[in-house]
């Protein structure tokens, strides 16, 4: 069992979130800064990547990387960091007697990295071949094919790892002004969660992080919609599927309207039974992986429909994708089948936070991008006061051609007459 989290700012300006949990003998301590590739201009693209594969390689208390590491490893800790397009995040997950000296670890590296020059220079290769490895699993990089066509030429768009010329060229003194400018007291959330009693780790924290850095709270780079018509890019390559990312510019992460189309994700691509699964797969075995989620941001966000087809099979598969999102459209969503979804999110959900990595997670998202902390029941209330109403007036809203856009990768080239016809009957 989870209990309602407790909030303090700290003196210097932290924000500590902190979840007891007794269902668990873990902890985790998750340290969230707001601060990601939209924070950065196109010549520095890539650079909150970089940074963050250079935070573990060395304090003046723990000299080199292999410190860091043989630390960790000793407590039999889970660890590791994460950068996107809004935050950057550390992590350490250890048994909870362990506790204290995985956050001495990761409160030194995060304000005591020293961002030596040789490090800076061997770690070059290893994040030039993540992005290479990215560009090698088209699953994964249909994605980014498909945010740049959604998001424009505006930092939204542009890839989280940057680009290998960048990496080639960032010099020491543009991570450490970086570092100083964006990971500051008042733009930092540690959430604590799992095994914990919770004034011992308000005072833990308190003294590991006292000599955190102070500045303003940089901003995000702004996102402005250009798009008034339906888009369509390709990256062309010899791929035995052709992965595709089909789907509508959508809400923001604030939006009253959000469950609702989180509801419609589920509807169309949630589970086994879903629309989707059930027609492309199920019906016409189409497609091995075929779903349907949604993604926010502070000013927008969208919902996509994902699946991996055999090449021959793009054309009618798009073409039942889209008459599935037309249904949405057309035909209230039936009692029965909006209870099975609104009871399978639900379920996912607590699964999905049975973990005290995932608690923290939750909770640290909610404090640093939306300034509130709803607890899972809140959350599972705003999900069920949804509506068949809802669910057509926000597709109603949304699906439209002017936020329709379509991304993939495959043997095909941007002026495929065939898909474009499909795209065009929308």
């Amino acid at each position: 069992m989870t209990t309602s989290p407790l909030r303090h700012e700290l003196a210097n300006g932290l924000r500590l979130i902190i979840a007891p949990m007794d269902s668990t003998q873990t902890v985790t301590v998750l340290v969230l800064v707001g601060t990601g590739s939209r924070y950065e201009t196109r010549e520095i693209n890539g650079i909150s990547h970089f940074l963050e594969h250079l935070m573990f390689k060395g304090t003046a208390k723990r000299p080199t990387a292999a410190h860091i590491s043989q630390e960790l490893d000793s407590l039999g800790a889970d660890y590791n960091a994460f950068t996107m397009k809004e935050v950057t995040g550390y992590y350490v997950k250890c048994a909870a007697e362990r506790f204290p000296t995985a956050l001495d670890v990761i409160a030194d590296i995060f304000q005591n990295s020293k961002f030596d020059a040789a490090e800076i220079e061997k770690e070059r290769g290893p994040v030039t071949e993540e992005i290479n490895m990215y560009l090698d699993k088209p699953a994964r990089y249909v994605n980014d094919i498909y945010e740049e066509l959604v998001f424009g030429d505006q930092p939204l768009g542009w890839q989280v790892a940057g680009t290998k010329e960048n990496v080639a060229a960032l010099q020491r003194e543009t991570f450490t002004q970086y570092f100083n400018d964006h990971y500051v007291a008042g733009n930092t959330v540690i959430v604590v969660a799992g095994h914990c009693e919770p004034a011992t780790i308000k005072a833990q924290v308190e003294q590991q992080f006292a000599a955190v850095r102070q500045g303003n709270v940089p901003q995000a780079l702004s996102f402005a919609e250009h798009q008034k018509q339906s888009g369509f890019k390709v990256f062309n390559k010899i791929t035995d599927q052709t992965y595709v990312n089909f789907g509508f510019r959508a809400f923001h992460r604030l939006h009253p309207k959000l469950e609702a189309l989180e509801v419609i994700a589920t509807i169309l691509g949630g589970g086994m039974s879903s629309r989707l699964f059930t027609e492309v797969r199920e019906k016409r075995g189409l497609a091995y992986a075929v779903s349907a989620s949604t993604n926010t941001y502070k000013e927008t966000g969208d919902i996509t429909a994902f699946a991996g087809l055999n090449n021959k099979n793009l054309v009618p598969a798009l073409e039942i994708i889209m008459h599935e999102f037309k249904r949405i459209i057309n035909e209230p969503v039936s009692a029965a089948e909006l209870r099975r979804v609104k009871d399978y999110v639900k379920g996912r959900f607590a699964i999905g936070l049975e973990l005290s990595d995932a608690i923290a997670s939750f909770y640290a998202d909610q404090e640093l991008l939306e300034n509130r902390l709803l607890t899972p029941a809140q959350r599972l209330e705003r999900i069920e006061a949804v509506t068949p109403a809802d669910i057509q007036a926000v597709a109603r809203e949304l699906f439209t051609a002017e936020r329709l856009n379509l991304a993939l990768i495959g043997p095909f080239q941007q002026d495929d007459v065939a898909v474009t016809k499909v795209l065009a009957a929308w």
